[in-house]
């Protein structure tokens, strides 16, 4: 069984990316999903880039939401994969997570000396592996692999399925993100897809709706 991350949420248009409209809509379908944490004002925020001013969506509040829909409410939402975007947040995000009782979550895409304090915390830390970056770091430590291609389909099944022997969660990033067809590797992932140990598969992607009729997600 495969788990489909919506990237910054099941947006219908650009615009909406990361916004409370698109995080819960993805929630309420049953989604988890991807999405950018930073810090503003000495807030937590969710923004992918810089902030310039104000009105965005605090982590208290993406957290809040998450718990109406999270499975022990009740509701179907899938793990939040949170993207780090700025440096030494780890106690705040981390006593955030645990006020909310979260626990279907995992940080990454964070600078290495900054994934290592994660590590230290205790915290649930994926690592990297992409064409750019063949040897992953903190792999021993880290729970999973957040596993992306920029360029092209550089990996083969076989990779993940090195990653799952090894104990390694499986995160793969879905080429549409990075402006490419994603039908080729959709296709080359569908049979890995069916092996996949429960918890052990993530897609992230623009199109969840898509992806869990191809996948037959239920």
């Amino acid at each position: 069984m495969i788990a489909i991350l919506a990237h910054r949420g099941f947006w219908t248009e650009p615009a909406e990316k990361n916004s409370p409209a698109a995080l819960e809509r993805a929630f309420r379908d049953g989604y988890g999903i991807e999405t950018d944490i930073r810090d503003h004002d000495g807030t937590l925020v969710v923004s992918h880039d810089p902030p310039t001013g104000g009105g965005l969506m605090s982590v208290d509040a993406l957290l809040e939401l998450y718990g109406r829909h999270a499975p022990r409410a009740g509701g179907r939402a899938g793990p939040l994969a949170l993207n780090i975007k700025a440096d030494g947040l780890q106690a705040p995000l981390l006593a955030a997570l645990s006020r909310h009782g979260v626990e279907d979550w995992f940080v990454f895409d964070m600078a290495v000396p900054d994934g290592v304090l994660y590590l230290r915390r205790g915290a649930i830390a994926y690592t990297r592996q992409s064409e750019y970056e063949r040897v992953p770091s903190f792999y021993e430590r880290a729970a999973g692999v957040w596993l992306d291609a920029f360029d092209g389909e550089w990996f083969d099944n076989d990779v993940i399925r090195d990653h799952w022997r090894a104990g390694k969660r499986v995160a793969l990033v879905s080429p549409e993100l990075h402006g490419r067809p994603h039908g080729p590797a959709w296709d080359a992932w569908k049979a890995v897809a069916t092996e996949a140990p429960p918890g052990f598969l993530a897609l992230c992607t623009d199109f969840p709706d898509k992806a869990r009729e191809f996948f037959d997600v239920h």
